[in-house]
């Protein structure tokens, strides 16, 4: 039987690099070989493309050759050597800028290589949280209120902030993830701090209405219209709120739950408006939709994450787990999804 050829990219430039190799260990340790034949290609932090041979303790690149890309050939070329990689189809476990806001994707289409997950558009549309918000908002699906602020633009007032959204307040850069340079806001000083972590990461920062929440994540898999939602999971936060560390930290007091304790009426509308949210913003392939439950009942929606962990601990995985899609099965599917564009993946 021929094996589909797999080029599996992990790294990246963005500040979740260290996530990705994680989330690509786990793939890379699942992912059948009697069905597929993995390239590795690695995104160090400068942006240079390698081709290893193996996952070591550490990514080592000494004496690995670098991938360049030929466009409109379906391949890639690496120097020195010349040697031809024809991958049939990308799988990018890739997270932040430069993996999943849509530039890897739009390179996948000018190589005419098929990539696992959504297109250049989707990608860029659902990693910038201030238009997926005013997406969303315009098909009335619910958000959290929020102000813009871009570098550059004069320091908002805080008092007038705080009359209009209230406090705590949640700031953080529009196109990052994994809580990447979110901060939670209570005075003056700490919002102009908490401004200059988000334009670290980007030049828009999102100032949201600081709520009291739950915190429910979906996970969704398939190509409009034969997409299909997983159960609702939660995460319970032992923190303030779901930092960096506490998605990822040794020290994380964070627990999943699978399913939520939630009521059915209230699940089959979270999942409801995940799956509306997924088709409208262009989604194919996966993404984790997330949601805010607040103490007195109202449901919010938070973000889409078009490209989620991998690693043992992500929610993603999980949920597929719950619903009878082991993890290996899932990567064949999302394998599947990307070669066959058009094919319908049964319900699990």
């Amino acid at each position: 039987m021929n094996r589909t050829t797999v080029l599996l990219l992990f790294g990246g430039e963005s500040s979740e690099h260290d996530v990705s190799i994680s989330s690509a260990r786990n793939v890379y340790a699942a992912i059948d070989n009697t069905k597929f034949d993995v390239i590795l290609g690695y995104i160090s932090r400068d942006g240079k493309w390698w081709l290893i041979d193996r996952f070591s303790s550490e990514v080592n690149t000494h004496g690995a050759p670098q991938l360049a890309p030929v466009l409109g050939s379906g391949s890639f070329v690496s120097f020195p050597g010349s040697r031809i990689i024809k991958p049939d189809v990308i799988l990018p476990i890739l997270h932040g800028k430069n993996g999943e806001d849509g530039s890897v994707q739009g390179l996948a289409a000018l190589l005419h290589i098929p990539i696992v997950g959504c297109d250049m558009t989707s990608s860029a549309l659902c990693m910038d949280k201030v238009a997926t918000k005013e997406l969303l908002n315009r098909r009335h699906i619910p958000i959290v209120e929020y102000e813009i602020h871009r570098s550059g633009d004069p320091m908002p007032d805080f008092n007038h902030l705080s009359m209009k959204l209230g406090v705590p307040l949640f700031v953080k850069p529009a196109r990052a993830g994994s809580s990447v340079g979110v901060s939670k806001v209570h005075s003056e000083e700490e919002l102009a701090k908490a401004l200059e972590v988000a334009h670290e990461h980007d030049t828009t920062a999102l100032i949201e209405r600081g709520v009291t929440a739950r915190e429910l994540e979906v996970a969704m898999l398939g190509n409009p219209p034969y997409h299909q939602a997983s159960a609702v999971g939660e995460i319970a936060v032992g923190n303030d709120f779901y930092s960096y560390d506490e998605k990822y930290g040794t020290a994380s007091s964070a627990t999943v739950h699978v399913p939520a304790d939630i009521d059915d009426t209230l699940a089959a509308q979270v999942k409801k408006i995940a799956s509306d949210a997924y088709a409208a913003m262009g989604c194919s392939g996966l993404a984790r939709v997330d949601f805010f439950l607040t103490d007195d009942g109202s449901l919010y929606f938070n973000e889409i994450n078009t490209l989620p962990g991998f690693t043992n601990i992500s929610m993603y995985p999980k949920l597929w787990r719950h619903e009878g899609i082991s993890y290996a099965e899932l990567i064949e599917r999302l394998i599947h999804l990307a070669l066959y564009k058009d094919d319908r993946v049964n319900e699990p």
